[in-house]
């Protein structure tokens, strides 16, 4: 492995701690800060609003500078957005906090993703963008866990200094391995980045995107209280099924890879759409059992992240043959896709939580995922219709071997 390809990871380490721990965190936040549970649930929409607008208009206005410079700058605004929340007086400050780090998060993952694919032959592209994102789970093992236990018996604020200190140690990674004069793309022109969002296809798979993310968040950003009112959890068993989830988001998110490298793109999509769609449809029905909630919960993590790798690869794949002069804007617009995905659903499980009730959620998001799981179907067929030449590289080198 490319020790650049370490260092992404390194950092996605550092960012999907920050991003994520806030979801163990919701039941001590909103009890501190005296707000309503989908009250502290804006503070995951609004973190993922600040990476859906830093993804591609903070990657377009930063185009020209050098990727290692860019890298590192967007760690020390990472770190500083941490801090910030650590000494946040009250809802409103923690609110900025969460936008600023958002900001840094979005621009990180869209030249990062380019970055990974840069690194490695073409045919290993899915796999590179999931060992950057292995950081991502990673930190759904190990750093979710432990930032929702410290928040539990030391205070939520003392977990963002810990996230802080986490920056730090991703910063003098990046410094250490990531080379100087890594080649990147000129920057888009606004009028190349105006034709992205013009494009049918890639419009295709940002909605794909966001539906398939938006439908799991929906329950997942109430998973906590989910696990603690009507599963029986005590606060502190919270963190242990939280480490069981990121174990199995460990090895989806490589297996998802492993899946588009293998079969492409769509049809690695089409299994893990309709596996998360199952498995969101069942937690309504188990999460009245302990022990058949920790093996959903299980399941859930091993479909949760699969669809990152095909995702990104695809959005490549189709910028380079519709807007090649965009590619690191379609990237970034993708990002920006996950992102409203995670903020929309947040949105709407909170109105769900409010108007319903909790169990609502799981089998409200299924269904958006069920939406995905037709977009992506939908993809696959534009794409047989498509001359071999310009299809994308898994389903072209199919068509060869056949």
């Amino acid at each position: 492995m490319p020790l650049a390809l370490l260092a992404l990871t390194i950092s996605a380490y550092a960012i999907g701690t920050t991003e994520f721990v806030i979801v163990g965190l919701l039941p001590v936040i909103a009890a501190d800060l005296q707000v309503s549970l989908p009250s502290a649930g804006l503070l995951v929409s609004l973190y993922a609003l600040g990476v859906a607008i830093g993804a591609p208009v903070l990657t377009a206005l930063t185009g020209r500078l050098p990727r290692k410079v860019l890298l590192l700058s967007l760690m020390v605004l990472f770190t500083a957005g941490n801090l910030l929340a650590w000494q946040a007086p009250g809802y409103a400050s923690l609110v900025t906090a969460r936008i600023l780090t958002g900001l840094a998060h979005g621009v990180f993952f869209s030249i990062g993703t380019t970055i990974a694919t840069s690194l490695v032959p073409r045919e290993k592209a899915a796999s590179a963008i999931a060992i950057m994102f292995t950081g991502l789970t990673v930190a759904l093992v190990t750093g979710v866990p432990l930032g929702t236990f410290i928040g539990q018996h030391f205070g939520w604020r003392e977990t963002f200094l810990a996230v802080s200190a986490l920056g730090l140690v991703a910063f003098f990674g990046s410094l250490a391995f990531v080379p100087s004069g890594i080649r990147h793309a000129a920057p888009a022109s606004l009028l190349q980045q105006v034709r992205v969002l013009g494009q049918p296809r890639l419009l295709l798979v940002y909605a794909t995107t966001a539906l398939g993310y938006g439908g799991s968040f929906i329950a997942f950003t109430y998973l906590a209280p989910i696990l603690q009112d009507v599963s029986g959890f005590s606060a502190g068993t919270v963190s242990l099924v939280l480490l069981v989830y990121g174990v199995s988001v460990a090895v989806g998110n490589i297996w998802g890879g492993k899946l588009a490298d293998r079969h492409g793109a769509i049809r690695a999509l089409q299994v893990v759409f309709l596996g998360l769609a199952a498995v969101l449809f069942a937690l309504t029905f188990t999460a009245h059992n302990p022990w058949l909630a920790v093996a959903t919960v299980l399941l859930w993590g091993a479909v949760a992240f699969g669809n990152v790798p095909g995702l990104q690869v695809y959005v490549v794949q189709q910028a380079e043959r519709v807007t090649p002069q965009a590619v690191d804007v379609a990237s970034g617009l993708n990002i920006a896709a996950f992102n409203l995905g995670i903020a929309g659903g947040a949105l709407a499980g909170g109105t769900i939580v409010e108007k319903l009730g909790l169990m609502h959620t799981p089998w409200i998001g299924a269904i958006v995922v069920l939406g995905a799981l037709g977009l992506t179907t939908f993809m696959g067929r534009l794409d047989r219709r498509l001359p071999a030449s310009h299809r994308p590289t898994a389903m072209r080198s199919r068509a060869v071997a056949h």
